[in-house]
C-alpha cells in the first residue's frame, strides 16, 4: 500500500517517477491565467495568518464548507480569522475524493513543510501557529512564493478600466518575474444589465477620455484602452462566456441595441447575442492585429443563489456547470475570424466534461500551419482541474489532436499558495503518459518522452505566448 503523498505520490509505474522526477518536476512554471492581484506583488505584501493567504477569497473552499453545514459567518462573514480556519479544517476530512484534499495537503507540504498529517479539528490550532510563524519570515512574502515556485511569467485578469500601475512598477524596477496583466473586457459587452453596463461604460468613457455614444464609440474606447494594455505588456485576453454568440444580422440591431441599452432598456434576448457578438468579432480582430492570443473560458452557470448574490455578489461559490449546445455557434464565430484571416492564437476551455470532444475536435478545424498548436483545447477548467478531469481532457485532445503541443497548466487562482497545482498536473500527466508506456501503447523512449513532458509542463507556453521571459534577459 501507497502511503499518502509520499515523494510517488500520483506516479503508479516506474516509467510515471522517471519522468515526473526527471523531467516535470524541476521545470520553471508559466502561469498564464491566474487571478493573483498585482498590488501584492508590487507591494511584496506579506500575510499575518493562513486565513488571510488561504481562505480569503477561496470560494472553492466556501463551497466545501457549506457543504459540510458551516454557516456563512465562518466563510464570507464576520467570524475571526482563526474561527474561519477551524471551520476548514473541521470540513478538509470531509473532503475525500475531491482536489481540494489533495490541493490542501499539497499547500501544506510546499511551502510549509507539514507532511505525514491530516488537517483535522484536533491539529488545527497548532498547524495554523506554525504557518502563522514561517509567513512572518520574509521568505514567506508574495514576491519569496513566487521564487520558492520558480514562476518565471504569470499574467493577472484585468479590466480594460484598470490602472495596471503595479504592473508598470514591476516592471520599470525589472522584477525577475514576468508579472503581466491579461485583458478581461466581459462588462463591457454586458449590455443585458443596463444599469451596470451604463455606469461600467461611464467609467471606461472617463478612463479612455472618449465619449461613448455608439456602438463604434464603444469599439474606439475599447481599442485605445487595449493599445494601452499592449503597452503595459499584454499580449492575451480572456473571455468568460456562456456560449459563443451570433454574428449580427444588421448594423441596425447593433445601433438599436446599443441605445435601448444606453437608455436603461433590457434588449430582445436574441438581438443582445447579435450585440454582443458583433462586438467580440471586432475585438478579436484587434487581438489578431496586435500579435495577441485569445482564451474563452466556456459553460458556466453563473450565480444560482439570488439570496447569496444580493448579499455577497459574484464569485462565492454559487455557479455550476451549464448544458448548452455549444459546437455549432462556436464553429460559426472561429469560422467567421479565419475567412479573413484574422484568427489569433485560441485557447478554449469547457466546463462541462461531456463536451470535450467538442473542443478537442474543433480545434482541429482551424490549424492553420502558422504556428504549432495554435488552435489549443485548454487545461481542465474549474470543476473539471481535479485528476480525472485533467486526465479526460488530455486523453480527449490526444484522441483528436495532438498532445504534445499543448500549453499545459495554469492556476486559475487567487492565491499565492497555489501553484501545487502544476506539480499535481505534471504527477497526473506523467502517470498517464506512464501507463500508456508500461500498457505496450507507446513506446518506452525517453528521448522523445522527456522532452515532450518539459515542453508540456513549460516550454510549449513560453513559446506560444508572445510575453517576454525576464528571467531570460538576466
Amino acid at each position: 500500500m501507497a502511503e499518502f503523498l509520499n515523494d510517488d505520490f500520483l506516479l503508479t509505474t516506474p516509467t510515471a517517477r522517471t519522468l515526473f522526477h526527471e523531467h516535470a518536476k524541476s521545470c520553471p512554471i508559466y502561469d498564464f491565467h491566474s487571478h493573483l492581484p498585482a498590488n501584492e506583488i508590487a507591494e511584496d505584501r506579506r500575510y499575518e495568518n493562513m486565513t488571510q493567504i488561504w481562505l480569503a477569497g477561496d470560494h472553492y473552499k466556501w463551497r466545501g464548507m457549506r457543504s459540510n453545514g458551516v454557516p456563512e459567518k465562518y466563510c464570507t462573514g464576520d467570524a475571526s480569522d482563526y474561527e474561519k480556519f477551524e471551520k476548514w479544517a473541521e470540513t478538509v476530512p470531509h473532503t475525500l475524493g475531491n482536489p481540494l484534499f489533495h490541493w490542501t495537503h499539497l499547500e501544506l507540504k510546499d511551502p510549509f513543510g507539514i507532511g505525514g498529517v491530516i488537517l483535522n479539528p484536533d491539529n488545527a490550532r497548532a498547524i495554523y501557529d506554525a504557518c502563522n510563524e514561517k509567513l512572518q519570515d520574509r521568505e514567506f512574502s508574495a514576491r519569496a512564493l513566487l521564487r520558492r515556485a520558480d514562476v518565471r511569467v504569470v499574467c493577472s485578469t484585468d479590466d480594460p478600466i484598470d490602472s495596471l500601475e503595479h504592473h508598470k512598477s514591476l516592471h520599470d524596477e525589472k522584477f525577475e518575474v514576468g508579472v503581466y496583466p491579461t485583458w478581461r473586457p466581459d462588462k463591457a459587452i454586458a449590455a443585458g444589465d443596463p444599469e451596470s453596463w451604463n455606469a461600467y461604460l461611464d467609467k471606461l468613457s472617463e478612463v479612455s477620455g472618449l465619449e461613448i455614444h455608439s456602438s463604434s464609440d464603444l469599439l474606439a474606447a475599447l481599442e485605445k484602452r487595449m493599445d494601452f494594455f499592449h503597452e503595459t505588456g499584454c499580449r492575451l485576453s480572456d473571455h468568460g462566456l456562456e456560449r459563443f454568440h451570433s454574428a449580427p444580422q444588421s448594423t441596425e440591431v447593433l445601433m438599436n441595441v446599443f441605445q435601448e441599452a444606453r437608455n436603461g432598456q433590457v434588449p430582445k434576448p436574441d438581438e443582445l447575442d447579435q450585440f454582443q457578438g458583433a462586438i467580440l468579432l471586432e475585438l478579436c480582430r484587434m487581438y489578431n492585429k496586435r500579435g495577441w492570443a485569445q482564451q474563452f473560458h466556456i459553460g458556466a452557470l453563473r450565480n444560482n443563489n439570488t439570496r447569496l448574490f444580493k448579499s455577497l455578489g459574484r464569485d462565492i461559490g454559487c455557479d455550476s456547470i451549464n448544458d448548452l449546445p455549444l459546437a455549432a455557434p462556436m464553429s460559426r464565430f472561429l469560422d467567421t475570424l479565419d475567412q479573413t484571416d484574422e484568427l489569433a492564437p485560441t485557447i478554449l476551455y469547457n466546463l462541462n466534461g461531456r463536451d470535450n470532444d467538442v473542443f478537442a475536435s474543433m480545434i482541429g478545424n482551424f490549424q492553420d500551419g502558422s504556428k504549432p498548436g495554435k488552435m489549443q483545447f485548454g487545461s481542465g477548467w474549474w470543476f473539471n482541474d481535479q485528476k480525472d478531469g485533467m486526465e479526460r481532457q488530455m486523453i480527449s485532445l490526444a484522441n483528436n489532436g495532438l498532445l504534445s503541443r499543448f500549453v499545459g497548466m495554469l492556476t486559475d487562482s487567487r492565491s499565492f499558495l497555489s501553484f501545487s497545482r502544476h506539480e499535481y498536473f505534471r504527477r497526473i500527466l506523467c502517470n498517464l503518459i506512464g501507463n500508456w508506456v508500461e500498457n505496450g501503447e507507446i513506446p518506452n523512449d525517453m528521448e522523445m518522452l522527456g522532452p515532450m513532458v518539459e515542453n508540456i509542463c513549460y516550454h510549449n507556453a513560453n513559446e506560444y505566448f508572445a510575453m517576454n521571459n525576464p528571467s531570460d534577459e538576466h
